[in-house]
């Protein structure tokens, strides 16, 4: 069975939150390994564009020990894929024997240049920013869609 793993920055403070991706990695229990390695997010107030680097690469520090098999960071100038698309990238990463993905999710700040570098992939949702705490609801809900698709399921209509 295959790993999935999201690597993201930053604790999900939100019961909401917590409760959907709770839920979809649930469901995804069926398809895949599914886990979620929260790491320490980096807390200044007001940060300068100094300490903004700063931030970055300690965050990217700790992305960096965290990263396993095929990575996936999500980032604003990233590839924008269908759902469907997705699916298609997913199964093949798994057809070609790929044991693990790894999505990595960034702080407040985004993620270091240098963490996009050592990632097979770039993807973004849209050109829109949102909180990362959302995001990992959106990217647990899309990764289960894509396998739901893969499987032939009704849940993608």
């Amino acid at each position: 069975m295959i790993k999935i793993r999201v690597v993201a920055v930053g604790k999900v403070k939100e019961k909401y939150f917590s409760e959907a991706i709770a839920e979809y990695s649930k469901r995804m229990s069926a398809y895949a390994d599914f886990s979620i390695i929260e790491l320490k997010e980096e807390n200044y107030k007001n940060p300068n564009p100094s300490e903004i680097n700063k931030i970055l690469t300690v965050e990217g520090e700790r992305i960096e020990k965290a990263m396993k098999g095929y990575c996936i960071v999500l980032a604003i100038e990233g590839k924008k894929m269908s759902s469907e698309e997705l699916s298609k990238k997913i199964k093949c990463l798994v057809d070609r024997g790929e044991g693990e993905i790894t999505f990595i999710i960034g702080g407040s700040y985004g993620v270091s240049e240098r963490v996009k570098k050592l990632c097979k992939e770039s993807l973004s949702f849209s050109d829109m920013t949102f909180p990362h705490t959302l995001m990992r609801v959106v990217l647990t809900e899309q990764i289960y869609r894509a396998f739901s698709i893969i499987a032939g399921s009704e849940y993608h209509k």
